[in-house]
């Protein structure tokens, strides 16, 4: 019925971006790039690894450190510090682990640990 209308121009009926490519272009296309780090997450249900696979790779996951993010790295040296780098105030929790933390640091160098 949409063929006899005569509204619009003849482009608005035709489905370009639904036609096939030629089997000449497809093999020049740029591929995806094949085997990037972290494609396969440990995880994953949908993962088509074997068990086989997996377990080995438990394995050597124990080995690896866990990695640590900066901030994460910081706020164990500061607490108040994550708070005060966003322009908060820290919270009471934060201040109070402040606090503990330096008497704790002044407790271990009375003690020559520190």
């Amino acid at each position: 019925m949409s063929g006899t209308s005569n509204v619009g121009g003849a482009g608005v009926y035709e489905a370009g971006d639904q036609r096939n490519v030629k089997d000449s272009e497809v093999n020049q296309a740029e591929r995806y790039k094949e085997g990037q780090p972290n494609s396969h997450k440990a995880d994953d249900s949908k993962d088509e690894r074997s068990i086989a696979n997996k377990l080995e790779r438990e394995s050597k996951r124990q080995d690896e450190p866990k990695p640590v993010s900066k901030e994460a790295k910081e706020s164990q040296a500061d607490p108040t510090l994550p708070a005060k780098k966003h322009g908060n105030e820290p919270s009471k929790g934060a201040k109070i682990d402040a606090e503990i933390q330096q008497e704790e640091d002044e407790m271990l160098r009375k003690k020559g640990i520190k």
